[in-house]
């Protein structure tokens, strides 16, 4: 019974590593705020994202490199920026400026997409991140452990 029990935790934990952090979009941005530099008014851009991460509605996370990220905060709600498969953010001459560019979702749902304007780019230190988000995980898959042993 206890090795079914530890199978299950670990099947759990493996959830939410796939998942993500399981933590609410105020938590999740909060945890990027903490991890992000000082304000920047542009960074370089090369038309293409090594990834990107929601963060409610008016923030998200984009990956420029691996270990390059920037935390973009909007300048008021992004529509179906949750619901969003894929987004674009305008530039000009391979650079994203804050107050000037903009996010755009794309194929989440029907109707035009207002342009959400970025109003601050900060970037973030991308393996501090990592650690943090890993430290969670191991918290949480300890706290199963705990309860299925109860």
């Amino acid at each position: 019974m206890k090795t079914c029990l530890t199978a299950m935790a670990m099947a759990a934990a493996l959830v939410a590593c796939a998942t993500g952090t399981g933590l609410s979009d105020t938590d999740r941005l909060a945890l990027y705020r903490a991890h992000a530099g000082e304000p920047v008014k542009d960074f370089q851009y090369f038309n293409s994202l090594n990834g990107w991460t929601e963060l409610g509605d008016s923030a998200l996370a984009v990956w420029t490199k691996p270990s390059e990220a920037y935390l973009l905060e909007l300048s008021g709600s992004c529509l179906d920026l949750s619901y969003s498969p894929a987004i674009s953010i305008s530039n000009q001459f391979g650079r994203v400026a804050a107050r000037f560019d903009s996010v755009r979702v794309i194929g989440a749902g029907p109707g035009p997409h207002i342009p959400c304007r970025i109003q601050t780019i900060r970037p973030l230190d991308v393996k501090a991140i990592r650690a943090s988000e890993k430290e969670l995980r191991e918290a949480r898959v300890q706290e199963r452990e705990a309860g299925a042993t109860e």
